[in-house]
C-alpha cells in the first residue's frame, strides 16, 4: 500500500528581499538612547556582519566629534541624535573636518522631517533613519551602502543538509532545485559541496570535466568568466557545479573558501541551492549558518531527531534575525520500520514539519539509476508534488513566472561591458 504524504505545514513564505552580507569594513556607532544602542548591538552581531569590525558606544554626535579629532575615521559612522536640527548640523560640520575620504555617515533621528532629510543628504550623509528601528532596517541600510544598484536583486542561497548520513538530503536538494527551475521558472544553480562523494553529477546524468573543486581549492582565481566555464547546464534554467567525487586529495579547505563563489553566484542567479555534506567543520558550519534558508532533511527515527534538534537549536541561537531552519521528513512509511510520528517530531524540535516525503524504493531507485529527477519519472506523483511545495516555500514563489531569463545573463552582460570598455 502506498503511504500517504502529509500535507505540508503552513509556513510563512520566505521574504523576497535578500540582504547581502557586508564586506570587510569598520563601523562605529554613537547612540544616545538605550533602545537604539540595543538595536545596533543586535545588528552588529548578525551573520551578515561577520566580516565587519564594529563597535557600539553611547554619546551621540558630540562623542563622535571628540573621538575622531585625532583618530582615523572608520568606513561607516552611525550617529543617533535626539537634539534639534541646528545642533545636529553643527556636529556634522565639525565631524566633516576630521572625516577621511570615503567614510559614510548614517544618521538615526527621532523626527520625521523631510526638510532635515534633504539637508543631510546635501551635506553628504548617506542615509537618515527614523527611530524606533528594527534590526533588519539597520542591516538593510548598511548593506545597501555597498551593493551596486544593478545588483540589488540578490540571489537566495538555500542550504540543504541531512540530519545524519543516508537520509536522502542530496536527493531532496537536487529535486527541489529541479522544481525551482522547472515549475517555478527561476534560474537556479545547484552546488554539490560533497567534493569527495557528491552525487549531483550522477543524479543529473552529467560528467563535467570541471566543477566545485576548481572554485574551492583556488578561490583567488575565481571570477565570472571562470565560473561560467565551471558550470554544467542541466536544462535551460538549471546549472550544476558538480563535485569531482575522487579521492586524490583530502578536503581540508579554509573557513572562507566559498566566500568568493557565493558572492559571484548571488550577483548572477536568482536561486542557489547548496547540497551540504553531512560533516561538521568550520567551513560547513559557516556556509550553513550564512545561507538565507536552511533545510534539514531527517528520517522519522531517534538519531535524526536528536541531530535535527541540535541543528535547529543552533540556527535559532545563531540567526536571530532569520527564519529558523526548516524541516523535511524523508522516507516516511518505510515498511516494517517503527517511526516517530511527524507531530511528535515537530513538537520535540519546536518547528513544524514543512513536508513529509513518502518512501517509494521503486520510484526513487529508478530515478537514481537513470540519472533523472522524480518529476521526470512520475510527474503527477505525491513525491513530485512535495518537492514543488518545498520549493515554493523556500523561495517565496507561489506560481510560475512567465518570462524566462538566461541563467548566466548577468555574467555575460558584465563580460560584454568589459570588452566594450
Amino acid at each position: 500500500m502506498q503511504p500517504e504524504t502529509n500535507e505540508p505545514a503552513a509556513a510563512e513564505p520566505a521574504s523576497e528581499e535578500i540582504i547581502a552580507p557586508l564586506p570587510r569594513i569598520t563601523l562605529q556607532a554613537f547612540c544616545e538612547t538605550p533602545a537604539v544602542a540595543a538595536t545596533m548591538q543586535t545588528a552588529v552581531a548578525d551573520r551578515r556582519m561577520d566580516k565587519a569590525h564594529a563597535r557600539v558606544q553611547m554619546g551621540g554626535p558630540a562623542a563622535a566629534v571628540e573621538a575622531f579629532r585625532s583618530a582615523p575615521t572608520p568606513n561607516i559612522i552611525v550617529l543617533e541624535t535626539v537634539s534639534d536640527p541646528a545642533t545636529l548640523i553643527s556636529h556634522l560640520e565639525a565631524l566633516s573636518e576630521s572625516c577621511d575620504a570615503g567614510t559614510k555617515v548614517v544618521v538615526i533621528g527621532h523626527v520625521n522631517d523631510v526638510q532635515l532629510y534633504r539637508d543631510l543628504i546635501r551635506r553628504g550623509v548617506s542615509e537618515y533613519l527614523i527611530a524606533p528601528l528594527e534590526t533588519l532596517d539597520v542591516l538593510r541600510t548598511l548593506s545597501e551602502l555597498y551593493v551596486a544598484p544593478e545588483a540589488r536583486n540578490l540571489g537566495r542561497v538555500i542550504a540543504v543538509m541531512g540530519a545524519k548520513g543516508g537520509v536522502g538530503a542530496s536527493t531532496i536538494a537536487h529535486n527541489i532545485s529541479w522544481a525551482i527551475a522547472r515549475n517555478l521558472d527561476a534560474s537556479t544553480v545547484i552546488v554539490d559541496l560533497d567534493i569527495a562523494y557528491g552525487t549531483a553529477g550522477l543524479n543529473f546524468n552529467q560528467d563535467p570535466p570541471q566543477g566545485i573543486a576548481e572554485a574551492v581549492f583556488a578561490p583567488e582565481r575565481l571570477d565570472s568568466a571562470l565560473l561560467d566555464r565551471l558550470l554544467s547546464r542541466c536544462s535551460d534554467n538549471l546549472a550544476l557545479l558538480a563535485a569531482p567525487a575522487v579521492l586524490d586529495r583530502t578536503i581540508d579547505i579554509e573557513e572562507d573558501a566559498l566566500e568568493q563563489l557565493l558572492e559571484l553566484l548571488r550577483a548572477s542567479v536568482p536561486c542557489i541551492v547548496l547540497d551540504v555534506p553531512h560533516q561538521w567543520s568550520h567551513w560547513v558550519k559557516r556556509t550553513l549558518l550564512g545561507s538565507d534558508e536552511i533545510l534539514i532533511v531527517a528520517e522519522p527515527e531517534l538519531a535524526s531527531l536528536r541531530n535535527a534538534k541540535n541543528l535547529v537549536d543552533l540556527s535559532r541561537s545563531s540567526r536571530p534575525n532569520d527564519s529558523v531552519a526548516r524541516l523535511v521528513l524523508n522516507k516516511v512509511g518505510m515498511p516494517k520500520r517503527p517511526e516517530i510520528n511527524a507531530n511528535e517530531f515537530a513538537k520535540a524540535l519546536g518547528v513544524e514539519v514543512l513536508c513529509s516525503v513518502p518512501f517509494d524504493a521503486q520510484l526513487f531507485g529508478t530515478a537514481a539509476n537513470n540519472g533523472q529527477m522524480i518529476a521526470e519519472v512520475q510527474a503527477s506523483g505525491k513525491a513530485a508534488e512535495a518537492f514543488t511545495q518545498i520549493a515554493s516555500t523556500l523561495t517565496g514563489r507561489g506560481e510560475a513566472k512567465r518570462s524566462r531569463r538566461s541563467l548566466l545573463e548577468p555574467i555575460v552582460a558584465k563580460l560584454k561591458r568589459r570588452k566594450a570598455s
